[in-house]
């Protein structure tokens, strides 16, 4: 069995009896949390794994599906890969990829084929059921802030492996880190047997979303930052991969990402201070800088490349029509279309954010320091202006 009901219980253990001075303390706020998630995740993930098996009867000749051409964008936290990866899933002639309501709702091929039946239904009601839906997403996931959420926008596929419990992801609503570390470095620290599982898993999950076109040979496209110590993985598991690293400045990426995460975790639980694991932050973050970097440069692979946040910010038509060449993908008239308008959009975004070294327990000095090898390789700039966002908040205004 794929599930990893070890570390299930391990964190439900530690939630209920071994929370006391950690992000995970039992306040309000967690004890709510907790009882929700016992009421609703298990009855929840029964349904999902039932129809999981039904695929095996009604369609199992999804293992068959060949995976094409694939492109995974990896990088630490707030590179601007959520950009990207919305960005090129605009050309649905070319790119396909999971949607937020197909990686935690949908994972299914028989779910999929049941809510094209109902669709059809709801149509000649007038669309009440959509409405409702849609309405209901921008009142619940449409107030997430920081990054925007939506049932309908494309979004992070590594969250499909809450389905076996195998992601780092899970550390949101289990803050205990230490029972994270061979997700943090997988490649290196994930046991084979259990990475070989997950990995199935997840390509399996891929066949499963391009099973009910894959006539129309799309090539699948996955975001996540969680890909980054898993790129020899990835490498193993899909041959015909496209992998593309995005680099940022760390002055930049570094402040964004304690916030962002800080965020996450206070929806989950009650820890003490604004920020928290600010120390962890910044191990994880080098970790991510440096190992798919060394992978990269040892590989010499053309299917392999970088790129520099900086320079996709300036023109990311260029950068863009780079990768697209490199990687042999074949962009549509209406794209070069999309392109104009993000470049457009992107030199005349001004971000709302602002975020303060000092305030995390950085100083700009420690930040270059510690990652002194990337600002000489990138040739970033060692003045930093703790803004961020720039491309995460212009993603979603492009039209098809």
């Amino acid at each position: 069995m794929t599930y990893d009901f070890l570390l299930f219980f391990i964190l439900l253990k530690k939630s209920f009896f071994n929370s006391v001075n950690t992000a995970g303390r039992l306040k309000p706020k967690r004890i709510f949390f907790l009882f929700l998630f016992i009421l609703v995740w298990l009855p929840y993930q029964i349904i999902i794994w039932i129809f999981l098996g039904l695929d095996e009867l009604f369609f199992p000749d999804y293992h068959q599906v060949e995976i094409k051409r694939p492109l995974f964008i990896l990088g630490n936290y707030r590179s601007g890969s959520t950009f990207l990866h919305r960005l090129f899933s605009k050309d649905r002639t070319l790119f396909t990829s999971m949607r937020t309501v197909d990686i935690f709702f949908m994972p299914s091929i028989t779910q999929k084929v049941i809510l094209k039946s109902l669709s059809k239904i709801d149509i000649k009601l007038g669309g009440i059921f959509a409405k409702t839906i849609k309405k209901a997403d921008d009142g619940s996931f449409g107030k997430v802030q920081i990054h925007k959420v939506s049932l309908f926008q494309p979004e992070e596929d590594e969250n499909v492996l809450f389905h076996v419990w195998s992601t780092f992801f899970i550390v949101f609503l289990f803050p205990f880190l230490e029972e994270f570390e061979t997700f943090m470095a997988f490649d290196e620290k994930m046991p084979q047997v259990k990475k070989d599982k997950i990995m199935a898993f997840y390509k399996a999950t891929i066949q499963r979303h391009l099973y009910l076109d894959k006539e129309a040979g799309l090539a699948f496209i996955s975001k996540s930052p969680a890909n980054s110590p898993k790129i020899k993985a990835i490498n193993a598991t899909f041959p015909d991969a496209r992998i593309l690293y995005l680099v940022r400045n760390p002055l930049d990426m570094l402040p964004s990402t304690v916030s962002w995460l800080s965020y996450a975790w206070r929806q989950f639980n009650d820890p003490p201070g604004k920020y928290i694991f600010q120390d962890q932050t910044l191990k994880l973050a080098k970790y991510w800088y440096f190992y798919p970097l060394s992978v990269i440069d040892d590989s010499e692979s053309e299917l392999m490349a970088i790129m520099n946040y900086d320079k996709l910010i300036q023109d990311p038509e260029e950068q863009i029509t780079q990768i697209f060449t490199q990687f042999g993908y074949n962009e549509s008239p209406g794209f070069k279309k999309i392109l104009k308008k993000a470049a457009k959009e992107t030199r005349e975004f001004t971000s709302i954010h602002k975020y303060s070294y000092e305030e995390m327990g950085f100083t700009e000095d420690q930040i270059v320091s510690e990652f002194l090898l990337i600002f000489e390789r990138f040739g970033f700039s060692r003045r930093g202006s703790a803004s961020s966002e720039k491309l995460e908040e212009v993603s979603f205004t492009f039209e098809n």
